[in-house]
């Protein structure tokens, strides 16, 4: 019987992984990513503000975290190659709306087109379908994944920015719609394979089963759940405002790039660190309080000290960087892995709405009490997430 339900995804997991993993690049380089390298060429085109044109993805991110329920229940239901084909055309239709906007509504429009195929194409997405796929033993995949998209902004931002100088910000929407269209619908379509179908077990022995673990599970659900979008808090906020704070703290524009550039680095090498040693060989929570210590770690040393900066950046991004993995491999081992693609629809909302208020919350820290206020609270709540991590600990160890 399992191995008739094992039948469908006998594809290689390298292909299924590296395909995935294309995707995955283009896909968070041509959203995610995008504004930092078109919002100013945007703005001095349009006329409209830096902050209106990075609204959009505020928009964007706002509209991927409630509609990410819904996707999670639809990869439940059908699989991930429809929802991440349908994410290929989302984001295709985003770009070209983006490269025909002339007016601010049409512009916003794109972003909510953008932030649909975010919720339908990201890492919650792509996770959901390896999730589907190979149940607990998805892990391994989830991490390789993580793993390619961490390239994402190495590989786009110098494509976007290539193509913005000798093209224009509008040939470059064209171009990833074109690559969204040529490419990632493609391999979306033929390479990810249908589900395995969903064992149910018995109908006296779920409800004995439910009854029992019901409290348990909801706990562990909202303490991953203010887990995660803590963390989705403290990685927004930096992503945005980084380079300011660091100036702020007497580093010239030229230093904080180079500096901010540790990040990036950190992150594939913790993720890589993961891959060699963890594996299937320790429980996933205990990555998840590695992320969150090092998070925490790494913001402290920040706002405490202006010479340990280097240090701080590349802790902050080892525990960025596994905190992704964890938060795919966790849920497969907490809650029951049938599910695992609607839940991760769920997790993702809070997360994703923080996401997308965080760089405006940010910014009205900055003007309220400048860098060190922004870093303080950035800390206070990091040392939040680790107590509600250690708590998570404690529930799972019981």
């Amino acid at each position: 019987m399992k191995a008739e339900a094992r039948a469908p995804v006998a594809r290689s997991r390298h292909v299924l992984v590296s395909a995935l993993g294309i995707t995955q690049i283009l896909a968070w380089g041509s959203s995610y990513y995008l504004p930092a390298v078109l919002a100013a060429p945007i703005a001095a085109e349009t006329g409209w503000s830096l902050a209106s044109v990075v609204a959009g993805l505020s928009c964007g991110l706002l509209l991927a975290g409630l509609a990410s329920p819904i996707i999670g229940r639809l990869i439940q239901r059908h699989g991930g190659r429809p929802v991440l084909a349908a994410s290929s055309v989302l984001l295709a239709a985003a770009h070209l709306l983006l490269a025909a906007a002339t007016v601010y509504p049409l512009y916003l429009l794109a972003w909510l087109f953008m932030g649909l195929g975010m919720s339908s194409g990201l890492y919650d997405a792509g996770f959901a379908t390896l999730g589907r796929l190979y149940g607990q033993g998805a892990r391994g995949a989830i991490t390789n994944l993580t793993l390619f998209g961490g390239f994402a902004s190495t590989v786009c931002w110098p494509l976007s920015a290539f193509l913005v100088a000798h093209e224009g910000w509008r040939v470059t929407c064209l171009s990833y719609a074109a690559i969204h269209l040529l490419i990632c619908l493609p391999l979306h379509l033929w390479v990810i394979p249908p589900p395995p179908p969903v064992s149910t077990p018995a109908p006296a022995t779920a409800e004995r089963k439910q009854a029992s673990t019901t409290g348990r599970a909801s706990t562990r659900f909202i303490l991953l759940a203010s887990i995660q979008t803590v963390s989705a808090l403290i990685a927004s906020m930096l992503s945005v405002h980084l380079l300011t704070l660091l100036q702020l703290r007497g580093v010239s524009l030229a230093v904080a790039v180079g500096l901010g550039a540790l990040v990036g680095p950190s992150q594939v090498g913790a993720r890589v660190a993961e891959m060699l040693i963890g594996r299937n060989r320790h429980h996933p929570i205990w990555t998840m309080l590695a992320s969150v210590s090092l998070l925490a770690a790494g913001v402290w040393l920040l706002l405490a000290s202006r010479t340990l900066i280097a240090l701080a950046l590349i802790l902050y991004g080892a525990g960025n960087g596994i905190h992704t993995i964890a938060r795919g491999a966790l849920p497969l081992v907490l809650f029951d892995p049938r599910q695992y693609a609607a839940l991760m629809g769920k997790l993702a909302t809070p997360s994703l709405i923080v996401q997308a208020a965080a760089p405006s919350i940010g910014a009205l820290l900055l003007g309220t009490g400048g860098g060190d206020l922004v870093l303080m609270t950035l800390a206070l709540a990091a040392t939040v997430n680790l107590a509600l991590c250690a708590r998570l600990v404690a529930v799972v160890r019981r």
